[in-house]
């Protein structure tokens, strides 16, 4: 009967989708199960990441194997390791909980020991696995005995890149082509497409959104058709091997011959459609949306935009999707954009809502909830910059009857067709404010 019975490595989960990042601490426990005591040279445990790609192609008699790799990190950690003479340059990293290092002599039974590791802070790909290529990252436990084959555990865990799409503009950039084409043969005329979508970037699971202004000048029937695929592309000995696979279908409304439409198509991007990956030397995972027009008896116009899908469980929130490029002119379902105070620069001006700092400014606020004084103000928004008379003071500023004396001053009173516009004097000798003001706050003289 074997000694070593059972050894295994697990890890513990640091969030619901079970994934890591740069810079995140993974910790883990190594098991091993012993039938009887045990002399244990050295037991570690490793992380690492790598890629690595393997293809065959016949050429002629020859069978020519395609092969290449690349490493992003790799740490280990002994937690039992025999004496070594001083100077040697290994060490006992792990010690038990009295502090003392880990005896190599094991009695039978379960034994665990705990580890810890932070992932290096470096911009590294996401996990990939496919017949051809693999991006990896695994904890790699290792138990090794005198005169006996090492004992080892392996276990995967799943790592996804930090994409800050802040930093890459074209990613959020909205994207536009147009294709027009004339037809021949069994059709005549021509049909042509303007289409735009929002940005590049989605998320796993988001809604990919298509606006078609599509014109179907010709003599038959068309219809808007959509497909979403992907491309993998892998890289060696300057070769490099590329497979197709086709990821959502979708077709629109037919248009009739002569006639004009806008259409828009919302593509449910899988949830668990592979994310894209771009930094990776010898492997690549991109996306393309085509749009085409099926065209019966003729070549279909088409257009393709490259797309990157991102990791869902980097999106801003769940069932928050992030904003449109703000020049694209739509909001992200379609709907033209309207200003608000939320998006203006002054909406900090408005009091009322403990979201704006500067809403405490305006200490009256909480006076006008419904704006009681100022029937008009929630229309008006900047009703409280302009306030009534204090800052307008009627009579002061316009002193009619002083400066202008009745008739026997101005005999030529014919010559002021105006003065029908100063109606009657006050009680005490004053006029009203020149029509020119009451034009502009016709509210502040009523």
């Amino acid at each position: 009967m074997s000694t070593v019975k059972n050894i295994s490595v697990t890890y513990d989960a640091i969030n619901e989708t079970n994934t890591f990042s740069s810079g995140d601490s993974i910790s883990g426990r190594i098991t091993v199960e012993l039938a009887k005591d045990c002399t244990i040279k050295s037991l570690s445990i490793k992380a690492k990441g790598k890629a690595e790609v393997l293809w065959t192609e016949r050429h002629g008699q020859t069978t020519v194997v395609y092969h290449a790799k690349d490493k992003y990190f790799s740490m280990k950690h002994f937690i039992i390791q025999e004496e070594r003479e001083e100077g040697s340059d290994y060490q006992t990293l792990r010690t038990d909980e009295s502090g003392k290092a880990y005896c190599n002599v094991l009695a039978p039974g379960c034994h665990v020991y705990p580890f810890t590791f932070q992932i290096p802070p470096q911009e590294m790909p996401c996990s990939f696995n496919s017949s051809t290529g693999k991006i990896i990252y695994i904890l790699e436990a290792r138990l090794s005995r005198s005169m006996r084959i090492d004992s080892k555990a392996v276990t995967e865990f799943t790592f996804f890149s930090k994409t800050n799409i802040n930093s890459i503009p074209e990613i959020m950039s909205p994207q536009h082509g147009s294709k027009d084409k004339t037809m021949k043969f069994f059709t005549s005329g021509t049909v042509a497409m303007d289409i735009n979508i929002e940005r590049m970037g989605y998320y796993q699971g988001e809604g990919l959104q298509v606006m078609a202004a599509i014109q179907n000048n010709s003599s038959r029937e068309i219809k808007p058709k959509y497909l979403l695929y992907q491309k993998h592309s892998f890289f060696a000995r300057g070769k490099r091997r590329l497979h197709t696979k086709d990821i959502l279908k979708e077709e629109g409304e037919p248009i009739s011959p002569s006639t004009n439409q806008k259409v828009t198509k919302v593509l449910n991007i899988p949830p668990d459609i592979g994310v894209s990956i771009l930094n990776c030397s010898i492997l690549k995972v991109e996306h393309r949306l085509r749009v085409y027009l099926d065209v019966p008896y003729a070549t279909d116009p088409k257009i393709k935009f490259p797309v990157v899908i991102l990791p869902a469980a980097q999106a801003p929130g769940q069932g928050e999707l992030p904003p449109p490029y703000p020049g694209f002119g739509v909001d992200s379902f379609g709907n033209p954009n309207q200003p608000s105070l939320n998006s203006s620069p002054s909406a900090p001006q408005y009091p009322g809502t403990s979201q704006y700092p500067g809403g405490q400014q305006y200490p009256g606020g909480q006076q006008y909830p419904g704006a009681p004084g100022f029937p008009g103000a929630p229309g008006f928004p900047t009703a409280p910059q302009f306030p009534t008379a204090p800052q307008f003071p009627a009579a002061p500023q316009f002193p009619a009857a002083p400066q202008f004396p009745a008739a026997p001053q101005f005999p030529a009173a014919p010559q002021f067709p105006a003065a029908p516009q100063f109606p009657a004097v006050s009680a005490s000798g004053t006029s009203a404010p020149p029509p020119s003001y009451g034009s502009v706050y016709p509210s502040l003289f009523d």
